[in-house]
């Protein structure tokens, strides 16, 4: 049981519960129950571009986000910027406290090939925590089907990592659902799909996927990383937990 908003919240029974409805009532049962303290985030990819279009159907004021790494393809700037305008919302950038020349000069140039795990804490896991701190819940568009690290993803869970509860309404769908729902809409994404990118992150930790290979296995190529650390509790997707971090030098 969770204690939120004064009201006691079995999260298990309640993902129970949705899933069988759609994404649809995870996300009215969320800013029904939330409101201003809920945010939803998204990467521009396909399934957070399904979220933003059943959130502008539900809610157009909802806040939504999008952590500003700095290092995002220019593809990307372009869809955000077509999303807001088609869906008439809109994404705040949340960005590290560090800019590229200030964590250049702590940490050193190009921090990403020599500690992709510091990099993504520096440039989203803090910045999504910090951003976070005054919600009490947030919205993602992660899935069962996109990795083993994903495959226990429910509904409506509690995300100890962030303290506040995660809402996943397309946990239970596949990545033919998330298509047939862009095209059946006629929804912008990212040209980068078209190019052999299925999963698109920032540019100089992103390459394109080879027939056969994984579809997260253009993220972080050459290094045992999975995971930028967003969704996994107390882990950074390569087994090292948050004390790891402050020993690299959290600011």
């Amino acid at each position: 049981m969770m204690k939120i908003l004064n009201a006691t919240i079995d999260l298990k029974s309640l993902a129970r519960q949705l899933e069988p409805q759609g994404p649809e009532a995870a996300l009215r049962w969320a800013i029904a129950v939330f409101g201003e303290q809920l945010a939803v985030a998204t990467g521009f990819g396909p399934s957070g571009i399904v979220i933003l279009h059943l959130v502008s159907q539900i809610d157009p004021g909802v806040k939504a986000f999008y952590l500003e790494t700095d290092l995002l393809f220019g593809e990307t700037h372009a869809l955000r910027d077509r999303l807001q305008e088609r869906l008439g919302l809109t994404i705040e950038a949340v960005h590290s406290s560090l800019d590229l020349e200030e964590q250049a000069a702590r940490h050193g140039e190009s921090l990403w090939k020599r500690d992709p795990n510091l990099c993504c804490y520096l440039r989203k896991v803090e910045p999504l925590r910090r951003f976070l701190d005054d919600k009490q819940a947030w919205v993602t568009g992660i899935r069962r089907d996109q990795s083993p690290s994903r495959a226990a993803t429910q509904v409506v869970e509690w995300d100890a990592g962030n303290g506040l509860i995660k809402v996943n309404p397309l946990a239970a769908w596949t990545s033919e659902q998330v298509w047939e729902h862009i095209h059946a809409h006629d929804l912008p994404f990212n040209p980068l799909h078209r190019l052999g990118f299925p999963s698109v992150g920032c540019w100089p930790c992103t390459r394109s996927v080879l027939p056969g290979e994984d579809l997260r296995a253009g993220r972080w190529d050459g290094f045992a990383k999975t995971e930028c650390g967003l969704h996994i509790n107390g882990d950074n997707g390569n087994g090292h937990t948050e004390p790891a971090y402050h020993a690299a030098g959290k600011p």
